[in-house]
């Protein structure tokens, strides 16, 4: 089973080139994040003549998250138990395999209060997993955290270190996620550097330069972990005409 992950940054904007990207890598199941898109707007018609079924949960200009599947999906849940944060996370079971798909807040500065809810929001995350779910279960988390786990994610990891997105108490914030039990999918395939999920549009020619972040990810528990056949970083989309500032991250598991 072939399972992406993609921060989107527009959804009606951006569907040529998700369109396009679908029909040529043809995962089974699809993440997607600040797909930015009210419910009413959301093209399921569209993904439908792709193959696609699709739950999605959104609001104009902000947030949005979307799971598209060529399989059947069953138990979905839009946002946490209490109801909150339903356009940042949305679970679904396909196959057997739970998946949670979030899309992480930004933060924007340590001494901001959406930097303080940033970290209120992970440990929120934390005692969902917690509650909710076993290490020992075939679970996936997925989406754009908005955070580069190590040195080795980041482009310039001296100057950066301490920024929203690298700073020490989000790595920790991980670094717990993995202590309960999540792995990295990625790095199980891959530990080269220079590897990247998001690309800043301000920076001049950041792709070109490879100015990168990854802060786009697949977390797995160690059961379904050791079911992932390989996994990669597919850059052809943040190549296109008009792309998200995001690629996306692919991995398959014998399933």
């Amino acid at each position: 089973m072939k399972v992406a992950t993609f921060n989107v940054n527009l959804m009606t904007a951006g569907f040529p080139v998700l369109s396009e990207w679908l029909k040529k890598a043809a995962p089974d199941v699809l993440c997607m994040q600040e797909t930015k898109a009210r419910d009413k707007d959301f093209p399921a018609a569209a993904f439908k003549e792709l193959g696609y079924e699709s739950v999605f949960s959104g609001e104009k200009s902000y947030n949005g998250v979307a799971v598209l599947s060529a399989l059947p999906m069953k138990n979905i849940v839009k946002g946490f138990p209490d109801g909150s944060e339903k356009t940042r996370v949305i679970k679904v079971e396909v196959k057997g395999i739970i998946i949670v798909n979030t899309y992480a807040p930004q933060g924007e500065h340590p001494l901001s209060a959406k930097f303080k809810y940033k970290l209120e929001w992970f440990e929120k995350l934390y005692r969902y997993f917690d509650a909710d779910f076993s290490a020992k279960s075939l679970l996936l988390w997925a989406g754009d955290f908005n955070v580069a786990p190590e040195a080795i994610d980041v482009h310039d990891p001296k100057r950066l270190d301490g920024q929203a997105g690298f700073h020490p108490d989000e790595r920790r914030e991980l670094k717990r996620f993995k202590k309960w039990g999540f792995v990295d999918v990625y790095r199980l395939h891959d530990e080269s550097p220079g590897k990247y999920t998001f690309w800043d549009y301000r920076a001049k020619q950041g792709v070109k330069r490879n100015l990168g972040w990854r802060v786009d990810h697949l977390f797995a528990t160690p059961a379904l972990a050791k079911k992932s056949v390989k996994a990669w970083i597919d850059t052809g989309p943040r190549l296109a005409e008009k792309p998200s500032d995001h690629t996306p991250l692919v991995a398959e598991f014998k399933v």
